[in-house]
């Protein structure tokens, strides 16, 4: 090296940051022991923030823009310089470079299943996933609380924190919101927003700015999802009987349909198994025809009895209540009775469902 450009590197005057890794939050610019010309260039891009320290204390912020470093526009660092008049004398400082672009497509989830208690099902594991979106929002802070001193910081730093915050406040909320499992599913987008109101202000204490938070997947274990599964086919097929009956055909017409593919069935029925089909799907119209669907009877319903006491109705009562009645003497032959199917009302003594009962009760003693 020349004496010329050693002489030429002996003072930084240019400062900037090409940010070629896209993962970056903080690069700090290397000063290999050299001083900080006055007046030195300081070029600070889009999405970009730069932060000024003297001995570890947070001095100047430079938003993007283009700026020559005088003690003009750095009022911070020439009070802690001591700078009380302007001069161009170099200067020591270290220049934190922070990305303030947003970084996108970050991943979360639930490591192992979380409890909670639905409304519907009682207790329930769930697991969750999604991604979500942040930027740091105050450079100073994020560099005071998190990056401190490192020579670059990258997204992968803090993504565990991150991470562990979401799921953990982000399971809250959806316990919180009272929505049943079942209807999760349907309301991604309300259970989304909840989350990052939750969880934005935890996000600010650290500079940074949660800008979105999505849901991609809230999913039971396999077990309760196989049950549910079942317990939605058998809403589905609805009559079992017919749905079997259905079945079968199908797979009697597939079989007709490959007569080579299975022995018997392959060795000559022909024609006649058509006919037989026809015959087993004639059966299961009948079935599915006939009254009741196929379904027994409905079991009768056992009769009732109104009964006039002093002239006012009273009942129903069933015909275990009237027999206990005759028995004990309350209800007489000549007790008006009705149920269903009579014309009018009848003395007891002269229904036939009742006129045995009054047969049971014994005669007078003799001499009585």
């Amino acid at each position: 090296m020349g004496l010329f450009d050693k002489l030429r590197n002996e003072f930084i005057d240019i400062i900037e940051w090409v940010d070629e890794r896209k993962d970056t939050l903080v690069w700090k610019f290397p000063r290999y022991q050299n001083e900080i010309k006055m007046n030195a260039k300081l070029t600070v891009r889009e999405s970009q923030v730069a932060v000024f320290l003297n001995e570890g204390t947070i001095a100047d912020v430079f938003a993007p823009g283009m700026y020559t470093l005088t003690t003009q526009n750095m009022p911070i660092l020439s009070t802690l310089k001591g700078w009380k008049y302007g001069f161009d004398s170099p200067f020591k400082a270290d220049v934190f470079f922070v990305s303030t672009r947003q970084f996108t497509n970050q991943k979360w989830g639930t490591k192992n299943p979380i409890m909670l208690r639905d409304q519907e099902f009682g207790p329930v594991r769930l697991r969750a996933f999604g991604t979500y979106a942040f930027r740091v929002q105050d450079a100073a802070l994020f560099l005071k609380t998190i990056a401190a001193t490192n020579p670059t910081f990258a997204v992968d730093d803090i993504n565990e924190q991150l991470r562990n915050l979401a799921v953990s406040r982000g399971m809250d909320a959806i316990a919180e919101s009272k929505i049943p499992i079942l209807d999760l599913a349907a309301n991604y987008d309300e259970v989304s927003q909840f989350i990052t109101d939750k969880i934005k202000p935890e996000f600010a204490e650290l500079g940074l700015e949660l800008t979105k938070f999505l849901i991609e997947n809230i999913s039971l274990p396999s077990e309760v999802e196989a049950a549910l599964d079942k317990r939605s086919s058998m809403g589905i097929v609805g009559n079992l009987g017919a749905y079997a009956q259905f079945q079968a055909a199908n797979a009697m017409e597939k079989s007709a349909e490959n007569p080579g593919s299975g022995g018997i069935m392959g060795a000559g029925l022909g024609a006649g198994f058509g006919a037989a089909i026809g015959g087993q799907m004639g059966n299961v119209f009948q079935q599915n025809t006939a009254p009741g669907g196929g379904a027994p009877p409905a079991v009768p319903t056992a009769a009732t009895y109104y009964v006039a006491n002093n002239g006012q109705q009273t009942g129903p009562f069933p015909l275990s209540e009237i027999q206990s009645r005759i028995a004990s003497g309350t209800v007489g032959r000549d007790t008006l009775v009705w149920t269903a199917g009579m014309g009018g009302w009848a003395a007891a003594g002269e229904v036939d469902a009742l006129k045995t009962q009054f047969g049971q009760t014994p005669p007078p003693l003799p001499g009585e």
